[in-house]
This record gives structure tokens, sequence and C-alpha cells, in this order.
């Protein structure tokens, strides 16, 4: 080999463009959920997070804490509204429990490592759910969920179930319906769904009433009504 040959600098490889593969980033669109399993970060991010307004929200799935959306004026507005109606109806049947939000576990003691939050909870008298100061144990006669963007309400049924929630009315904004389960053989069976293009009635077994979605104007609106038709609620 000459000297000439020996002072040849070696080819440089070929340059590309950046491919998304090689980028360690991963793009939020394919996150849809953190699990993090160094306990010093769970810590520093769970004392971050009970500082945030939203955190009476968040819930307990086994020891899994879950960070629930953000709530908006028209979930807010739908929870107002559906607690005075079924107060009324309440009251009317001879009393009870309606409460906008309330911790239910499947437990007495240690029950933080297990509980779920409906927006919307009705205790009849007779129902066995033990009260305490901060939450109770065993599910509602009649619950509400009331879904928004990244909610995980439907993944509650089975727990639902296990505290022997009777009935559960589910309202889904994106696309909008409004979906009524009931418990049967130990599960909540779907009985009935409402659309505005379908706004077929939902009736309930526990509750005296109809529900249904209707066309609206700005958007779909959730109807109630008495079975006696002595009153309607449109919300």
């Amino acid at each position: 080999m000459s000297t000439a040959e020996r002072s040849t600098p070696p080819l440089e490889p070929k340059s590309r463009g950046v491919d998304e593969d090689d980028l360690l980033t991963v793009p939020d669109h394919l996150v849809t959920a953190f699990l993090v399993t160094n306990p010093a970060l769970a810590r520093k991010l769970k004392a971050r997070r009970e500082k945030s307004p939203s955190c009476h929200r968040d819930e307990m799935w086994e020891g899994i804490y879950v960070m629930s959306p953000s709530l908006g004026f028209e979930h807010q507005a739908f929870v107002g509204r559906l607690t005075t109606a079924f107060t009324t109806v309440v009251d009317l049947m001879g009393g009870g429990y309606v409460l906008p939000g309330l911790n239910v576990s499947d437990r007495i003691e240690n029950w933080k490592e297990n509980y779920r939050e409906p927006d919307v909870a009705v205790y009849l008298p007779g129902n066995p759910a033990i009260m305490r100061k901060a939450h109770v144990c065993g599910g509602p006669d009649f619950a509400v969920e009331i879904l928004s963007e990244g909610d995980l309400a439907r993944k509650k049924l089975d727990f639902y179930a296990k505290v022997n929630t009777r009935e559960l009315l589910l309202l889904d904004r994106d696309p909008w319906s409004l979906e009524l389960y009931r418990l049967t053989d130990g599960r909540l069976d779907l009985v009935g769904v409402s659309q505005p293009e379908k706004p077929d009635i939902l009736t309930s077994l526990v509750l005296p009433l109809n529900f249904r979605l209707v066309p609206g104007e700005s958007r779909p609106t959730l109807e109630l009504c008495r079975l006696d038709g002595g009153q309607v609620w449109r919300i």
C-alpha cells in the first residue's frame, strides 16, 4: 500500500433524515396512562397532585392512584341538576340520601386502598351499606357517572357490581349517549341506550323515573320524567 493510499481519510457515513422511531420522546397521542414504579418519584408526584384543586376527585383502584379528569362547567351543571331532581323524587318516596360525589369502598378498614367516587349516588332506606365519616362501605341503590375526556368510568362497572350498586346511569358526551345498567347475577348489565337520534326511554326499577336524551339547540338535552307524569326535568 502506498503512502498516498494510507493517508486517504475513511469515507463518512451518508447522512439521513431523522426518523420518529429514533427519538427518545414518545408522541403524546400514544400515551394513555403512566405506570410509575419508582417509589420516591411516585411520592413526589402524589404530593404535587394533592396540591391541585382537582385532587378531591382522584380515586384508588386496589392501590393504584387514579387521577380523574378536570371537571368542566357542563359536567358540574349535570351533577347539580340531577342531585336536585333525585332529592325531590327520593323525598316523595319517603326519604334517603342523595349525594353529589362521595367515597364508595368495598371495605371498612383500610378503605383508602380501594374506592371510587360516583358523580351522584342515591342511598335509599334499607340499603345495607355502612356509612362512615369519610366513606361508605357498600354501593348505592342508584349511581350516576358523567364521562369527561379520558374518563375511565366504564372500567368501574365491575367494582360497582361488587359493592352491589343496583343501577348505574352513564352519560357519555363524545358522542352523546345515555346508558342504563342494572345489577343482575352479580354483574351490571346494559339494559338500554338512549341517543339524540334515537331517544329511547330508559326506565329505572329503583327510582320512579324515565330517562332519555333528546335533541337540543346547542347540545342534546337529558330529560327526566316521573313515572306518574307529575314532573319533568330537562338538563
